[in-house]
C-alpha cells in the first residue's frame, strides 16, 4: 500500500475514489453475470449445432450407403467460396455473427453420375454450414470470456483491494487527524493555563508591591 498523506485533502480524495468505486463496482458485477449467462447460452447453442451437423452426416452417410455408390460422391465436389458475417454486441463486446456462405460445385459428367448427388451436395452444404456455425459461436465465446477476464479482474480489485484501501486510508487519516485535534485541544489549555498562572502570579505581585508600599 502507498503512503499517504495524512491531511484533510488526502481525506477528501480518498472519500472521492471510495465513491467512485462503490458507484462502479455494482455495474461491473452486472455486466460479470451478463457476460456469464451469455456464454452459456452461446456455448449450449454452439453443442446444439454440434449435434445437429453429427445427425446429418450420420443421415448422410446412411442415404449414400443405400445407393450404394458411395464413390460417386467426394467433399471435393463442394467448397465454401464466401463466408457471410455480421457484428453483434453483448454487454459492449462486438462480435461476429453467421450470415451464411456461398458455395460452388465441382464439375462432373451430367450422363454418368448418379441424379441423387445433387441431392447430397445439397446436404453437404448444410453440413458445411452448420460447421462454420459453429465456429462463428466459439469464436463469439472466446471474445466474450476474454472481456469476462477483464471484468472479473477489475471487479476483484475493486472489492478486494480498492475499496478496503481506500477504506482504511480514510480511517488512518481520521484517526491521525483527531488525534491532532485532541493535541491541539490539549496545548490550548495547557498554554491557557499557563497564561492565566502567569496573570495571577503578576496580580499577585502588584498586590504585594502596593501592601509593602502602604
Amino acid at each position: 500500500m502507498a503512503k499517504i498523506k495524512l491531511t484533510k485533502n488526502e481525506q477528501k480524495a480518498q472519500k472521492d475514489a471510495l465513491k467512485m468505486y462503490q458507484r462502479y463496482l455494482p455495474t461491473l458485477t452486472l455486466k460479470k453475470q451478463q457476460l456469464q449467462a451469455e456464454i452459456r447460452t452461446i456455448q449450449a447453442d454452439a453443442i446444439a449445432v454440434r449435434k445437429q451437423r453429427e445427425a446429418l452426416e450420420q443421415e448422410f452417410k446412411k442415404w449414400i450407403t443405400v445407393f450404394g455408390e458411395e464413390e460417386a460422391f467426394t467433399p471435393d465436389l463442394v467448397t465454401v467460396t464466401n463466408i457471410r458475417k455480421g457484428t453483434g454486441n453483448i454487454a459492449g463486446v462486438t462480435i461476429p455473427v453467421y450470415e451464411g456462405a456461398d458455395f460452388s460445385r465441382g464439375d462432373y459428367d451430367f450422363y454418368e453420375t448418379p441424379l441423387w448427388v445433387d441431392l447430397a451436395a445439397d446436404k453437404m452444404e448444410e453440413s458445411l454450414s452448420l460447421d462454420l456455425r459453429a465456429s462463428v459461436l466459439d469464436e463469439q465465446v472466446r471474445l466474450l470470456q476474454k472481456e469476462l477476464l477483464t471484468t472479473s479482474q477489475r471487479v476483484n480489485l475493486f472489492e478486494k483491494v480498492k475499496i478496503p484501501e481506500a477504506k482504511e486510508n480514510i480511517r488512518k487519516i481520521s484517526v491521525y487527524l483527531g488525534d491532532q485535534q485532541v493535541n491541539a485541544v490539549v496545548r490550548s489549555k495547557i498554554s491557557k493555563k499557563k497564561i492565566d498562572q502567569r496573570n495571577a502570579a503578576a496580580a499577585s505581585a502588584d498586590v504585594g508591591g502596593e501592601v509593602a508600599l502602604g
